[in-house]
Protein backbone atom coordinates (compact mmCIF):
# COMPACT_ATOMS: atom_id res chain seq x y z
CA UNK A 1 0.00 0.00 0.00
CA UNK A 2 1.57 3.36 -1.13
CA UNK A 3 1.35 6.45 1.63
CA UNK A 4 -1.80 8.05 -0.60
CA UNK A 5 -3.22 4.53 -0.50
CA UNK A 6 -3.06 4.80 3.44
CA UNK A 7 -4.72 8.09 3.50
CA UNK A 8 -7.14 8.45 0.50
CA UNK A 9 -9.25 5.20 1.33
CA UNK A 10 -13.00 4.16 0.04
CA UNK A 11 -13.70 4.37 -3.54
CA UNK A 12 -11.05 5.10 -5.94
CA UNK A 13 -13.78 5.99 -9.03
CA UNK A 14 -14.64 8.63 -6.56
CA UNK A 15 -10.93 10.30 -5.48
CA UNK A 16 -10.70 10.23 -9.20
CA UNK A 17 -13.72 12.47 -10.35
CA UNK A 18 -12.61 14.83 -7.23
CA UNK A 19 -9.08 15.49 -8.39
CA UNK A 20 -10.61 16.14 -12.14
CA UNK A 21 -13.74 18.46 -11.15
CA UNK A 22 -11.19 20.00 -8.78
CA UNK A 23 -8.58 20.22 -11.23
CA UNK A 24 -11.06 21.90 -13.34
CA UNK A 25 -11.96 24.05 -11.05
CA UNK A 26 -9.06 25.99 -10.73
CA UNK A 27 -8.43 25.94 -14.87
CA UNK A 28 -12.17 27.63 -14.85
CA UNK A 29 -12.10 29.97 -11.90
CA UNK A 30 -8.88 31.94 -13.34
CA UNK A 31 -10.20 32.19 -16.55
CA UNK A 32 -13.79 33.64 -15.29
CA UNK A 33 -12.10 36.08 -13.10
CA UNK A 34 -11.36 38.50 -15.36
CA UNK A 35 -14.32 40.86 -15.11
CA UNK A 36 -13.94 40.25 -11.36
CA UNK A 37 -10.68 41.01 -10.39
CA UNK A 38 -10.92 44.07 -12.56
CA UNK A 39 -13.39 45.67 -10.12
CA UNK A 40 -12.57 44.79 -7.06
CA UNK A 41 -8.92 44.16 -7.29
CA UNK A 42 -7.17 46.24 -9.96
CA UNK A 43 -6.66 43.35 -12.18
CA UNK A 44 -4.97 40.84 -10.07
CA UNK A 45 -6.69 37.43 -10.71
CA UNK A 46 -3.93 35.34 -8.56
CA UNK A 47 -5.97 37.24 -5.66
CA UNK A 48 -9.29 35.18 -6.62
CA UNK A 49 -7.33 32.36 -7.81
CA UNK A 50 -4.91 31.66 -4.43
CA UNK A 51 -8.23 32.25 -2.42
CA UNK A 52 -10.52 29.90 -4.49
CA UNK A 53 -7.64 27.68 -4.18
CA UNK A 54 -6.99 27.79 -0.24
CA UNK A 55 -10.73 27.11 -0.21
CA UNK A 56 -10.10 24.34 -2.11
CA UNK A 57 -7.70 22.74 -0.50
CA UNK A 58 -9.58 22.95 3.06
CA UNK A 59 -12.13 21.33 1.51
CA UNK A 60 -10.30 18.34 0.49
CA UNK A 61 -8.95 18.55 3.75
CA UNK A 62 -12.39 18.36 5.20
CA UNK A 63 -13.09 15.45 2.89
CA UNK A 64 -10.18 13.38 3.96
CA UNK A 65 -11.30 14.10 7.93
CA UNK A 66 -14.37 12.94 6.72
CA UNK A 67 -14.25 10.15 5.10
CA UNK A 68 -12.21 8.43 7.62
CA UNK A 69 -14.25 8.78 10.52
CA UNK A 70 -16.80 6.01 10.95
CA UNK A 71 -20.33 6.69 8.95
CA UNK A 72 -21.96 4.88 11.90
CA UNK A 73 -21.23 8.28 13.99
CA UNK A 74 -22.25 10.65 11.58
CA UNK A 75 -25.99 8.75 12.22
CA UNK A 76 -25.68 10.81 15.97
CA UNK A 77 -23.82 14.19 14.73
CA UNK A 78 -27.20 14.21 12.32
CA UNK A 79 -29.43 15.48 15.30
CA UNK A 80 -26.79 17.27 16.37
CA UNK A 81 -26.11 19.05 13.23
CA UNK A 82 -30.19 19.06 12.55
CA UNK A 83 -30.49 20.47 16.13
CA UNK A 84 -28.63 23.64 15.39
CA UNK A 85 -29.87 24.23 11.48
CA UNK A 86 -32.92 24.73 12.35
CA UNK A 87 -31.84 28.04 14.78
CA UNK A 88 -29.47 29.11 12.31
CA UNK A 89 -32.09 29.35 9.06
CA UNK A 90 -34.38 31.55 11.55
CA UNK A 91 -31.90 33.78 11.77
CA UNK A 92 -30.19 33.98 8.51
CA UNK A 93 -34.48 34.73 7.63
CA UNK A 94 -34.39 37.73 9.83
CA UNK A 95 -30.70 39.04 10.29
CA UNK A 96 -28.30 37.80 7.40
CA UNK A 97 -26.77 39.46 4.87
CA UNK A 98 -29.25 40.46 2.42
CA UNK A 99 -28.43 40.75 -1.81
CA UNK A 100 -31.30 40.99 -3.88
CA UNK A 101 -33.82 40.88 -1.86
CA UNK A 102 -32.85 37.54 -0.42
CA UNK A 103 -31.43 36.60 3.19
CA UNK A 104 -29.35 33.49 2.62
CA UNK A 105 -25.79 34.30 4.38
CA UNK A 106 -24.39 34.90 7.85
CA UNK A 107 -21.14 36.49 7.99
CA UNK A 108 -18.87 34.48 10.22
CA UNK A 109 -16.63 36.69 12.93
CA UNK A 110 -12.69 36.96 12.72
CA UNK A 111 -12.28 35.39 9.12
CA UNK A 112 -15.38 37.45 7.56
CA UNK A 113 -16.57 34.33 5.39
CA UNK A 114 -19.74 34.16 4.08
CA UNK A 115 -21.74 30.92 5.37
CA UNK A 116 -24.71 29.56 3.40
CA UNK A 117 -26.64 27.95 6.15
CA UNK A 118 -28.95 25.85 3.55
CA UNK A 119 -25.85 23.84 3.22
CA UNK A 120 -25.59 22.94 6.44
CA UNK A 121 -29.17 22.49 6.84
CA UNK A 122 -29.32 20.33 3.46
CA UNK A 123 -26.48 18.00 4.70
CA UNK A 124 -28.10 18.31 8.44
CA UNK A 125 -31.65 16.97 7.32
CA UNK A 126 -30.32 14.36 4.78
CA UNK A 127 -28.57 12.55 7.25
CA UNK A 128 -30.80 12.75 9.76
CA UNK A 129 -33.58 10.97 7.09
CA UNK A 130 -31.07 8.23 6.58
CA UNK A 131 -30.71 7.74 10.08
CA UNK A 132 -34.79 8.17 10.95
CA UNK A 133 -35.79 6.13 8.08
CA UNK A 134 -32.99 3.41 9.00
CA UNK A 135 -33.93 3.03 12.53
CA UNK A 136 -37.80 2.15 12.17
CA UNK A 137 -37.90 -0.42 9.32
CA UNK A 138 -40.08 -2.35 11.38
CA UNK A 139 -42.82 0.02 11.14
CA UNK A 140 -41.80 1.99 8.19
CA UNK A 141 -45.08 1.68 6.74
CA UNK A 142 -47.29 2.68 9.45
CA UNK A 143 -48.66 6.54 9.08
CA UNK A 144 -48.09 7.62 13.16
CA UNK A 145 -44.58 5.74 13.81
CA UNK A 146 -42.84 6.82 10.42
CA UNK A 147 -44.18 8.92 7.85
CA UNK A 148 -45.27 11.67 10.50
CA UNK A 149 -42.29 12.12 12.25
CA UNK A 150 -40.30 12.35 9.05
CA UNK A 151 -42.52 14.64 7.69
CA UNK A 152 -41.93 17.60 10.17
CA UNK A 153 -38.39 18.18 9.71
CA UNK A 154 -38.60 18.05 5.90
CA UNK A 155 -41.35 20.84 5.98
CA UNK A 156 -39.46 23.03 8.84
CA UNK A 157 -36.23 22.64 7.11
CA UNK A 158 -37.48 23.77 3.33
CA UNK A 159 -40.14 26.12 4.65
CA UNK A 160 -37.40 27.91 6.40
CA UNK A 161 -35.22 27.84 3.37
CA UNK A 162 -37.82 28.72 1.08
CA UNK A 163 -38.56 32.36 1.26
CA UNK A 164 -34.93 33.60 0.67
CA UNK A 165 -33.92 30.49 -1.80
CA UNK A 166 -37.11 28.86 -3.84
CA UNK A 167 -34.49 26.75 -5.80
CA UNK A 168 -32.64 24.95 -2.70
CA UNK A 169 -35.24 24.22 -0.94
CA UNK A 170 -37.42 22.60 -4.19
CA UNK A 171 -34.43 20.28 -5.04
CA UNK A 172 -33.90 19.07 -1.24
CA UNK A 173 -37.38 18.55 -0.83
CA UNK A 174 -37.17 16.56 -4.17
CA UNK A 175 -33.93 14.48 -2.87
CA UNK A 176 -36.14 13.60 0.89
CA UNK A 177 -39.08 12.65 -1.32
CA UNK A 178 -36.32 10.38 -3.16
CA UNK A 179 -34.50 8.95 0.27
CA UNK A 180 -38.23 8.16 1.82
CA UNK A 181 -39.39 6.33 -1.43
CA UNK A 182 -35.70 4.39 -1.39
CA UNK A 183 -36.21 4.24 2.32
CA UNK A 184 -39.58 2.10 1.92
CA UNK A 185 -42.08 4.68 3.03
CA UNK A 186 -46.11 4.61 1.45
CA UNK A 187 -46.12 5.81 -1.38
CA UNK A 188 -49.49 7.44 -0.87
CA UNK A 189 -47.71 8.80 2.05
CA UNK A 190 -45.36 10.61 -0.04
CA UNK A 191 -47.84 11.92 -2.31
CA UNK A 192 -49.40 13.16 0.34
CA UNK A 193 -46.44 14.78 1.19
CA UNK A 194 -46.14 16.40 -2.52
CA UNK A 195 -49.65 17.81 -1.94
CA UNK A 196 -48.62 19.70 1.11
CA UNK A 197 -45.53 20.86 0.00
CA UNK A 198 -47.12 22.42 -3.32
CA UNK A 199 -50.29 23.19 -1.03
CA UNK A 200 -47.86 25.12 1.62
CA UNK A 201 -46.04 26.99 -1.87
CA UNK A 202 -49.48 28.41 -2.91
CA UNK A 203 -50.14 29.75 0.35
CA UNK A 204 -47.10 31.66 0.22
CA UNK A 205 -47.52 32.95 -2.91
CA UNK A 206 -50.68 34.42 -2.47
CA UNK A 207 -49.36 35.81 0.47
CA UNK A 208 -46.62 37.08 -1.36
CA UNK A 209 -48.82 38.34 -4.11
CA UNK A 210 -50.81 40.57 -1.84
CA UNK A 211 -48.30 41.56 0.24
CA UNK A 212 -45.15 42.03 -1.36
CA UNK A 213 -43.15 43.02 1.62
CA UNK A 214 -43.50 39.87 3.18
CA UNK A 215 -42.20 37.86 0.06
CA UNK A 216 -40.07 40.18 -1.93
CA UNK A 217 -38.38 36.91 -3.94
CA UNK A 218 -41.56 36.39 -5.04
CA UNK A 219 -41.46 38.81 -7.95
CA UNK A 220 -37.99 37.62 -8.95
CA UNK A 221 -39.49 33.99 -9.52
CA UNK A 222 -41.92 35.19 -11.50
CA UNK A 223 -39.56 37.17 -13.25
CA UNK A 224 -37.36 34.51 -13.86
CA UNK A 225 -39.97 31.77 -15.29
CA UNK A 226 -41.89 34.65 -17.73
CA UNK A 227 -38.12 35.20 -18.81
CA UNK A 228 -37.23 31.89 -19.41
CA UNK A 229 -40.81 31.00 -21.55
CA UNK A 230 -39.44 33.62 -23.33
CA UNK A 231 -41.78 36.72 -22.29
CA UNK A 232 -39.30 38.58 -20.88
CA UNK A 233 -37.82 41.83 -22.16
CA UNK A 234 -34.14 42.00 -23.80
CA UNK A 235 -32.57 42.74 -20.79
CA UNK A 236 -34.37 40.46 -18.90
CA UNK A 237 -32.75 37.86 -21.41
CA UNK A 238 -29.55 38.88 -21.17
CA UNK A 239 -28.14 36.23 -19.19
CA UNK A 240 -29.44 33.40 -21.35
CA UNK A 241 -28.44 34.90 -24.98
CA UNK A 242 -24.77 35.51 -23.32
CA UNK A 243 -24.76 31.86 -22.47
CA UNK A 244 -25.70 30.95 -25.62
CA UNK A 245 -23.15 33.14 -27.22
CA UNK A 246 -20.47 30.85 -24.91
CA UNK A 247 -21.93 27.49 -26.13
CA UNK A 248 -22.07 28.79 -29.62
CA UNK A 249 -18.80 30.04 -29.85
CA UNK A 250 -17.22 27.28 -28.26
CA UNK A 251 -18.83 24.11 -30.60
CA UNK A 252 -16.77 21.18 -30.47
CA UNK A 253 -13.41 21.32 -28.87
CA UNK A 254 -13.67 25.09 -27.77
CA UNK A 255 -11.12 28.13 -27.91
CA UNK A 256 -8.89 26.37 -25.26
CA UNK A 257 -8.29 27.26 -21.59
CA UNK A 258 -8.33 31.38 -20.93
CA UNK A 259 -9.94 31.56 -24.42
CA UNK A 260 -13.18 33.21 -23.48
CA UNK A 261 -14.53 36.55 -24.29
CA UNK A 262 -18.22 35.52 -22.86
CA UNK A 263 -16.40 36.05 -19.62
CA UNK A 264 -16.44 39.44 -19.49
CA UNK A 265 -20.54 39.83 -20.64
CA UNK A 266 -21.83 36.90 -18.75
CA UNK A 267 -23.02 37.76 -14.95
CA UNK A 268 -21.35 35.22 -12.53
CA UNK A 269 -18.97 33.12 -14.93
CA UNK A 270 -17.14 31.85 -11.95
CA UNK A 271 -20.69 30.39 -10.21
CA UNK A 272 -23.99 30.53 -11.92
CA UNK A 273 -22.74 30.28 -15.56
CA UNK A 274 -19.41 28.74 -14.85
CA UNK A 275 -20.12 25.37 -17.41
CA UNK A 276 -21.04 28.08 -20.03
CA UNK A 277 -17.27 29.28 -19.87
CA UNK A 278 -16.13 25.32 -20.00
CA UNK A 279 -18.67 24.81 -23.04
CA UNK A 280 -16.69 27.73 -24.77
CA UNK A 281 -13.65 26.97 -23.63
CA UNK A 282 -13.41 23.76 -24.15
CA UNK A 283 -16.21 22.64 -26.18
CA UNK A 284 -19.12 20.11 -26.10
CA UNK A 285 -16.80 17.55 -26.04
CA UNK A 286 -15.46 18.92 -22.53
CA UNK A 287 -19.15 19.55 -21.53
CA UNK A 288 -19.79 16.47 -21.86
CA UNK A 289 -16.80 15.23 -20.04
CA UNK A 290 -18.13 17.46 -17.38
CA UNK A 291 -21.27 15.85 -17.33
CA UNK A 292 -19.32 11.98 -17.94
CA UNK A 293 -17.96 12.75 -14.31
CA UNK A 294 -20.73 13.65 -12.17
CA UNK A 295 -22.88 10.63 -13.43
CA UNK A 296 -19.64 8.44 -12.31
CA UNK A 297 -20.29 10.11 -9.03
CA UNK A 298 -23.63 9.00 -8.97
CA UNK A 299 -23.18 5.61 -10.62
CA UNK A 300 -20.15 5.07 -8.29
CA UNK A 301 -22.53 6.22 -5.21
CA UNK A 302 -25.09 3.68 -6.08
CA UNK A 303 -22.63 0.56 -6.07
CA UNK A 304 -21.47 2.08 -2.50
CA UNK A 305 -25.06 1.69 -1.47
CA UNK A 306 -25.79 -1.53 -3.43
CA UNK A 307 -23.01 -3.22 -1.23
CA UNK A 308 -23.50 -1.84 2.38
CA UNK A 309 -25.22 -4.49 4.37
CA UNK A 310 -26.41 -1.15 6.57
CA UNK A 311 -29.60 0.69 5.65
CA UNK A 312 -28.21 3.43 7.24
CA UNK A 313 -24.64 3.49 4.90
CA UNK A 314 -26.80 2.83 2.00
CA UNK A 315 -29.30 5.63 2.88
CA UNK A 316 -26.88 8.19 3.25
CA UNK A 317 -24.56 7.06 0.04
CA UNK A 318 -27.67 7.27 -2.19
CA UNK A 319 -29.14 10.51 -0.68
CA UNK A 320 -25.67 12.41 -0.85
CA UNK A 321 -24.79 11.22 -3.92
CA UNK A 322 -27.81 12.50 -5.66
CA UNK A 323 -28.42 15.50 -3.91
CA UNK A 324 -24.97 16.60 -5.61
CA UNK A 325 -25.68 15.38 -8.74
CA UNK A 326 -29.44 16.59 -9.11
CA UNK A 327 -27.52 20.12 -8.28
CA UNK A 328 -24.97 19.62 -10.52
CA UNK A 329 -27.33 18.66 -13.34
CA UNK A 330 -29.57 21.87 -12.48
CA UNK A 331 -26.74 24.05 -12.70
CA UNK A 332 -26.01 22.75 -16.36
CA UNK A 333 -29.31 22.56 -17.57
CA UNK A 334 -29.71 26.26 -16.44
CA UNK A 335 -26.12 27.49 -18.53
CA UNK A 336 -27.67 25.42 -21.89
CA UNK A 337 -30.89 27.31 -21.17
CA UNK A 338 -32.82 24.32 -20.86
CA UNK A 339 -34.56 25.48 -16.97
CA UNK A 340 -34.80 28.95 -15.02
CA UNK A 341 -32.00 30.85 -13.90
CA UNK A 342 -31.56 29.73 -9.85
CA UNK A 343 -28.40 30.77 -9.03
CA UNK A 344 -26.86 27.17 -7.81
CA UNK A 345 -23.56 26.41 -7.77
CA UNK A 346 -21.76 23.73 -10.20
CA UNK A 347 -20.53 20.72 -7.17
CA UNK A 348 -16.78 21.70 -6.48
CA UNK A 349 -16.19 23.62 -9.58
CA UNK A 350 -17.79 26.92 -9.20
CA UNK A 351 -15.75 29.55 -7.27
CA UNK A 352 -17.40 29.74 -3.72
CA UNK A 353 -16.89 29.30 0.24
CA UNK A 354 -18.88 27.30 2.87
CA UNK A 355 -20.31 25.93 -0.50
CA UNK A 356 -17.25 23.86 -1.41
CA UNK A 357 -16.65 23.04 1.80
CA UNK A 358 -19.21 21.01 2.61
CA UNK A 359 -19.68 19.54 -0.91
CA UNK A 360 -16.25 17.84 0.36
CA UNK A 361 -18.05 16.78 3.42
CA UNK A 362 -20.73 14.92 1.98
CA UNK A 363 -18.27 13.32 -0.64
CA UNK A 364 -16.15 12.39 2.42
CA UNK A 365 -19.20 10.72 4.32
CA UNK A 366 -19.59 8.56 0.76
CA UNK A 367 -16.04 7.58 0.87
CA UNK A 368 -16.56 6.64 4.80
CA UNK A 369 -19.34 4.74 3.91
CA UNK A 370 -17.25 3.16 1.15
CA UNK A 371 -14.37 2.29 2.99
CA UNK A 372 -17.14 0.40 5.95
CA UNK A 373 -18.54 -1.90 3.70
CA UNK A 374 -16.38 -4.94 4.26
CA UNK A 375 -16.44 -4.12 8.29
CA UNK A 376 -19.58 -4.81 11.18
CA UNK A 377 -20.79 -2.02 11.48
CA UNK A 378 -23.13 -1.49 14.35
CA UNK A 379 -24.98 2.12 13.78
CA UNK A 380 -24.91 4.21 16.56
Amino acid sequence: MTNIEKYLKGDKGIWVVVLLLSILSLLAVYSSIVTLAYKYQGGDTFYYLFKHAIILIIGLGLMVLAHNLNFKYYSRLSQLALFISVPLLLLTLFTGANINDASRWLVIPVINQTFQTSDLAKLALIMYLARFLSKRQDHIKDFKEAFVPVMIPVLIVCGLILPANFSTAAMLFVTCLIIMFIGRINIKYILALVGIGVGILLILLLIGKSNPDLLPRMGTWAKRIETFQGGGSKDANYQAEQAKIAIATGWRFGKGPGGSTQRNFLPHPYSDFIYAIILEEYGTIGGVFVIFLYLILFFRGIRIASKTEHTFGSLLAIGLSFSLVFQALINMAVAVNLFPVTGQPLPLVSMGGTSIWFTCLAIGIILSVSRENKEDVKIA
